[in-house]
């Protein structure tokens, strides 16, 4: 069941979710969305202390990061977590950790694949040949999932230019599961260059594609850059 998606756009309505879901902090304080306040440049380290994730309902970029709380709660505590902790170490100088974390919890992609070789051409970004030559492939064995509450609000009004940076696991897997342990076993250095870049638009079905589509080099760009 997923109930988030059917939940009303108001902070009570999401609210009334959190606490059926037992939504928590990992330090065990209970999420709940609350009205902005003033700007405060440790909101993740705020979220942490006291549960509180400022939301305006009426805001998609809001409301989908209070959604994807709701879908991964495990995966969001974990990332406000890192979070928390990196700023105590970090004295003022973020470092790429931090870089890493809000690039794929703002535009993070989950991608579901065990066929090596769709992995390794999405992994070179080799497009046309991954989403044209091997759509049908593509089609059976590879699904991707929206992680990322600002890619998500980018699909809100389409564009072949939306691209996620993606995590890739097994078919079937439990995908709050999956992020929630692959975000302990980052390392101090990690940087969002260790995640392979998607242009989810390329995937079979999500657009309008013809052979061209693939060759426009402003979204499906030839080669990736170093790890």
């Amino acid at each position: 069941m997923r109930p988030w998606l059917g939940v009303e756009r108001t902070l009570a309505g999401l609210n009334r979710l959190a606490q059926q879901q037992g939504l928590k902090t990992e330090n065990g304080n209970p999420v709940r969305f609350v009205p902005p306040g003033a700007k405060d440049a440790y909101y993740e380290l705020k979220v942490y202390r006291t549960g509180a994730v400022e939301t305006r309902p009426d805001n998609l970029h809001d409301f989908f990061n209070a959604l994807a709380w709701l879908a991964f709660p495990r995966a969001k505590a974990r990332i406000n977590a890192l979070h928390a902790a990196e700023m105590a170490r970090e004295q003022g100088q973020r470092g790429s950790l931090r870089d890493l974390l809000t690039v794929f919890d703002e535009g993070g992609a989950i991608v579901e694949c065990e066929d090596a070789g769709l992995n390794s051409l999405l992994e070179n970004m080799r497009w046309k040949e991954l989403f044209w030559d091997q759509r049908e492939q593509v089609s059976r064995a590879m699904r991707i999932t929206l992680f990322g509450h600002a890619a998500m609000e980018k699909a809100a009004e389409p564009w072949p230019g939306i691209a996620c940076k993606a995590l890739i696991v097994r078919p079937g897997a439990d995908l709050d599961g999956a992020v929630q342990s692959w975000l302990g076993g980052l390392q101090p250095g990690a940087s969002p260059r260790h995640l392979a870049p998607v242009p989810v638009f390329g995937y079979p079905g999500w657009a309008d594609q013809d052979e061209a589509f693939y060759e426009d080099r402003r979204y499906f760009r030839p080669s990736r850059p170093d790890r």
